[in-house]
């Protein structure tokens, strides 16, 4: 089953249990409402406190990418994960809503930031052919940690939030620790690649594959994320208690990391983007279905279903964008591609919301089957593209590796 990962290199590996100690800890944002409740902030304004988690992973990813070919891969992942623990506890302490709004954007912002940097080192360290297994594996440990702190929050919540707040602060530490001593710098070597010192994110928003990959993985991630706001309102409108939805979601956490393996090593032989394609009208599928859901095992089967998907997909995104992106500019790929996943998040939680109580469930539900498959589908034909990219930068660089080297 974990044949798909065997070989990866040294790096991948200490990515990986540096996301689990790290994600094991995500617990203060899932229980921030009940802490502001504990707080007295009201219900008016707990928008502001969030809003500014959702703003800072606009500006998070941008900034990590940046970093990660300008300034390294390790320092920026340190500097994210210790602003994240400092972050903390600057929002433990915080005396007002005012300064409780910025430790939540500072928090955003530089736990948003450790991710570019993370994929560009994996890329960095792995094969153009592993690259698929490697960002797997990362999701994989995302997907472990999170069913963890998913269970162990819950119990610490009820024993004091400070609790929480410890408990992520530490594990953000423990991974500041992990990448300091352990992972290579990862800096792309001065004057390498062509859009090596050339400005910002231009060389990103230049590429046409890139202009049309980020918004159909946006509409595939925007689809997803409706679990957090979708499914919570159906659920409630058809009169279930809140414990259903909590056993939705450990439902899908248990899916995930039983079958991520399974399905990463079966699928392993079939070229990446059909099956991204397959996976991503899965997913799409499964998350309308949640439309005509109206028992607890209904919604099980719905979860089912795009949890499967989920599973399939791994880090297959990831593993195209790399696949596309110049050796010196992977970070600011990754960091384009999440802030493109930081959008559309944010549009999930409040056009879909949106649409939800003003449009109505069904036409929520039917938008999210066809504009799911249809971009499923649009990112299928971009495949001779990306196969065209992938193959002229791996002879560039096949061609950079054989020249004799001057003295």
């Amino acid at each position: 089953m974990l044949s798909s990962f065997s070989g990866l290199s040294r790096t991948a590996w200490i990515i990986f249990a540096g996301t689990i100690v790290n994600r094991l800890g995500f617990m203060v944002t899932p229980f921030l409402v009940y802490y502001l409740g504990s707080r007295g902030i009201s219900t008016s304004q707990v928008p502001y406190v969030l809003g500014a988690l959702g703003a800072g992973n606009l500006i998070g990813p941008l900034l990590g990418g940046f970093l990660a070919d300008r300034r390294g891969r390790r320092s920026t992942i340190v500097i994210g994960l210790l602003g994240v623990a400092v972050s903390h506890g600057l929002l433990f302490v915080a005396p007002n809503l005012v300064t409780l709004v910025l430790a939540a954007a500072l928090l955003s912002i530089t736990g948003s930031t450790v991710g570019p940097a993370a994929s560009a080192l994996l890329a960095d360290s792995v094969e153009p052919e592993r690259r698929r297994s490697a960002f797997s594996l990362i999701h994989w440990a995302v997907n472990i940690g999170t069913a963890g702190a998913g269970m162990l929050g819950g119990f610490l919540a009820t024993q004091g939030y400070w609790l929480l707040f410890t408990v992520d602060a530490v594990t953000s530490l423990a991974y500041a620790v992990i990448a300091a001593i352990m992972l290579p710098a990862g800096a792309p070597a001065p004057g390498a690649g062509p859009s090596r010192g050339k400005g910002g994110y231009g060389v990103v928003f230049r590429d046409p594959l890139m202009r049309a990959l980020l918004p159909l993985f946006g509409i595939s991630v925007a689809i997803y994320c409706l679990i957090e706001a979708g499914l919570p309102l159906a659920i409630r409108d058809d009169g279930l208690p809140p414990t259903t939805l909590g056993l939705m979601f450990a439902l899908n956490a248990a899916l995930v990391v039983i079958l991520q393996p399974v399905a990463t090593s079966v699928l392993n032989g079939i070229p990446p983007l059909p099956v991204y394609v397959a996976a991503s009208i899965l997913v799409a599928l499964g998350v309308a279905l949640t439309g005509v859901a109206d028992s607890a095992w209904a919604y099980a089967g719905t979860v089912v279903l795009w949890s499967v998907g989920e599973a399939s997909i791994g880090g297959i995104h990831s593993a195209i964008i790399q696949s596309i992106a110049p050796e010196d500019a992977r970070g600011r790929y990754q960091g384009a591609f999440q802030w493109s996943c930081g959008i559309a998040r944010f549009t999930a939680l409040t056009a879909g919301t949106a649409l939800y109580a003003h449009a109505g469930p069904p036409v929520l539900w039917w938008t999210t089957a066809v504009l799911g498959v249809t971009a499923a589908l649009a990112a299928g034909s971009l495949g001779p593209g990306i196969s065209r990219r992938h193959a002229a930068m791996e002879a560039a660089a096949a061609k950079e590796r054989s020249a004799p080297t001057a003295h």
